[in-house]
């Protein structure tokens, strides 16, 4: 990209960082910089000293975040620390001296804590790791926390929920700057199968829904998940669990909350709708979710902008335990 002007981006990392939130933004920038966005990014941390990672990983840091005069976005990703104890005030000075400056300021995972100690989400909307938002709504009572999105963005400050999620915001910021078709681009090299938004839920349908203990239920629920396109008619499952249709549909609806038919259906419904978010037809959307008509789809769409504008997530309601 000819005459692409420089984007300096900080990671901040500290001593209990978890890998991936640094790991998972640290590659969308790499290939954004191999494909000429401008992206140059600096590893840094508080005085400068390498890091060690929750998993006690080493990591070379290239510079002292005191070190850094021009930062277009800052990043921080997260850690348990951060959650289980108060943010290091070396890590609190080094975000209070670079986040003025920035155009932008991100957060990983649990890194919001630390954007929320700094003062950074006062009065905003803000995401995290969904087993942590309870503790982030009481320990900082001003912050509009978000349980369900992947990433939110309000005013220049963005926060993202946990570990993989760190690379849908990353794809997020690269997209403002270089524009879809290159954030696109990316998500191919990373063979991230479909780029979430970040009004998607942090769980998909199958995590959201009770886990089943008998074998045969988690191996359809498995293959529903892994190919929602195939043959998934109650007569088909209940001929690949060895049970007749009845009896399936009993077990099923005991240990899931949800009958297998419409367990199917949610599963087509979110990856229909996570298709058509990526930039597929809807004929393709349909045929690969296996909602089969275009004509289907788009009744799903209608419905989906509805729920959409009374506040609704669009998704059907079903159980986050797990």
């Amino acid at each position: 990209m000819s005459g692409t002007r420089a984007i300096p981006v900080a990671m901040l990392v500290f001593d209990g960082v978890r890998l991936l939130d640094l790991t998972g933004p640290l590659e969308v920038f790499d290939v954004a910089t191999a494909m000429g966005t401008g992206h140059q990014v600096t590893v840094c941390s508080p005085g400068g000293g390498d890091v060690t990672t929750s998993g006690g990983l080493r990591i070379g840091v290239q510079a002292d975040a005191a070190s850094l005069s021009t930062v277009d976005t800052l990043v921080v990703p997260g850690g348990e620390c951060l959650v289980t104890e108060r943010p290091d005030p070396a890590l609190q000075a080094a975000i209070a001296q670079l986040a003025p400056g920035a155009r932008r300021v991100a957060s990983v995972c649990a890194g919001a804590f630390a954007l929320a100690e700094a003062g950074l989400l006062e009065g905003k909307r803000a995401a995290t790791h969904w087993r942590h938002t309870g503790t982030l709504r009481r320990r900082f009572p001003t912050v509009t926390v978000d349980e369900e999105s992947i990433y939110v963005r309000d005013g220049r400050v963005l926060t993202s929920a946990g570990v993989s999620a760190g690379i849908d915001l990353a794809l997020a910021l690269v997209e403002e700057d270089a524009g879809d078709i290159v954030a696109h681009e990316i998500a191919k090299d990373l063979v991230v199968f479909m780029r979430r938004r970040g009004a998607q839920p942090q769980l998909s349908v199958p995590a959201r829904t009770a886990r089943p203990q008998r074998n045969p239920l988690r191996i359809l629920c498995d293959e529903i998940a892994a190919d929602p396109g195939l043959n998934h008619s109650l007569p088909n499952l209940a001929a690949r669990a060895g049970l007749s249709e009845r009896h399936l549909s009993r077990l099923f609806k005991a240990e899931t909350g949800m009958t297998p038919t419409a367990y199917v259906h949610s599963v087509r419904r979110e990856a229909a709708l996570a298709l058509v978010d990526a930039g597929e037809t809807l004929g393709a959307a349909a045929r690969r979710s296996g909602l089969g008509s275009e004509e289907t789809l788009r009744r799903i769409l209608k419905a989906n902008r509805l729920e959409s504008a009374d506040g609704a997530t669009g998704l059907i309601p079903v159980s986050r335990d797990h």
